[in-house]
């Protein structure tokens, strides 16, 4: 990262194919170097030049007065008892962002970022108390997948940390096409889900330029509720975003899948559970109750019983809609994107404040 920084130097890391045949291309370099640079760095996960032993060393000297690799390794990471790892990245300017990653049996999920802090708001979310702070490039972003300690046995990436992905599209969609090309990771797109609040125009492109499964954070049915705790529902109403998933094919390879937050006696009783049955498009949905993480900004709303999640559940499940309640991980650690991030902004804005008393103090 800060090789990046202190030279200039622009990564490859978070290229398409085309683009590295340009960056080849206007160096002078054969053709087939851009798919070398594509193995060397998505394959292999190299972090330098001087590892890419089949290119040529003037060509190696040409790329690094110009550019960088681009990968760069965690700076910090805290693990959970139950295993779950939360790392935060240092994205410059004060800033960082997380990535949390979730073992599981024969599954190796892990939750990235897309944004630094996010503009949706939601009441509830502890990155959103933070504030927006810029959209991450696709350098950034596809660093936390292939920088991750153990990045080679991830299983599962899901755009599910800090941010909002459809408030950051193009780059999104770029790391996407890393992860499922053959040129890239080579992925299946089942294995990639985007999680999103639901901005219709931005879904409608990712629904149809992807295969990947969609995630659609619910959480309240009803609009005025939903409005009160998700400023976006003013723009994009969910029963309007539901309809047009409805329009896609979710019934084979790609899945839909709705998120609920369930708060205790706020949005878990039967009319709730009716009012999130009306809006979902088919039967092909799967719905995911989730246990809230609280965070001291928001004391009054708290997580639902178990027994209430349970009937919930059950309710759902009696009436044709597949329903599960996830398993809560990493709850000691603070697995909920945002909070270690959080801490890290606290501490660079108390060093600045710190710095400037410093500097009043000699000016005195």
């Amino acid at each position: 990262m800060d090789e990046i920084r202190k030279k200039q130097l622009k990564p490859l890391a978070g290229m398409t194919l085309y683009e590295l045949q340009q960056v080849t291309e206007s160096l002078g370099l054969p053709k087939f170097t851009a798919t070398q640079l594509a193995q060397w760095i998505y394959g292999k996960r190299v972090t330098t030049f001087e590892e890419m032993l089949n290119i040529s060393k003037s060509g190696r000297d040409r790329l690094a007065a110009g550019y960088c690799v681009g990968l760069y390794p965690p700076s910090q990471h805290v693990k959970s008892s139950d295993g779950t790892v939360k790392y935060l990245f240092d994205v410059g300017e004060g800033q960082a962002i997380e990535s949390v990653f979730i073992p599981e049996d024969d599954r190796a999920t892990l939750c990235i970022s897309s944004q630094k802090g996010c503009r949706m708001n939601c009441y509830f979310c502890m990155t959103g108390r933070q504030g927006f702070h810029g959209n991450l490039t696709a350098n950034q972003i596809i660093n936390q997948v292939l920088s991750v300690p153990g990045s080679e046995q991830l299983t599962n990436v899901v755009f599910m940390g800090m941010g909002e992905p459809l408030d950051n599209l193009e780059p999104v969609l770029k790391v996407i096409e890393i992860l499922t090309e053959k040129w890239g990771l080579a992925w299946s797109p089942k294995r990639v889900t985007v999680s999103t609040v639901g901005i219709r125009p931005a879904l409608k492109s990712l629904c149809e330029r992807t295969s990947v499964h969609i995630a659609v954070s619910v959480h309240d049915a009803d609009h005025d509720e939903r409005l009160s705790l998700m400023p976006i529902e003013k723009v994009h109403r969910i029963r309007e975003v539901m309809d047009m998933l409805g329009r896609y094919d979710f019934a084979h390879q790609r899945r839909l899948s709705v998120e609920y937050i369930m708060w205790n006696w706020f949005n878990d009783d039967i009319r709730h559970a009716e009012l999130l049955r009306e809006i979902l498009p088919n039967e092909h949905v799967r719905v995911n109750l989730i246990r809230y993480h609280m965070i001291p900004e928001v004391a009054k709303l708290r997580t639902s019983s178990d027994e209430r999640m349970a009937y919930f559940r059950d309710y759902l499940n009696s009436r044709g809609v597949t329903c599960t309640i996830r398993r809560s991980r990493g709850e000691d650690i603070q697995a909920a994107c945002g909070m270690l991030a959080g801490q890290v902004k606290t501490a660079a804005d108390d060093d600045k404040k710190a710095d400037t008393g410093t500097k009043n103090k000699k000016k005195d």
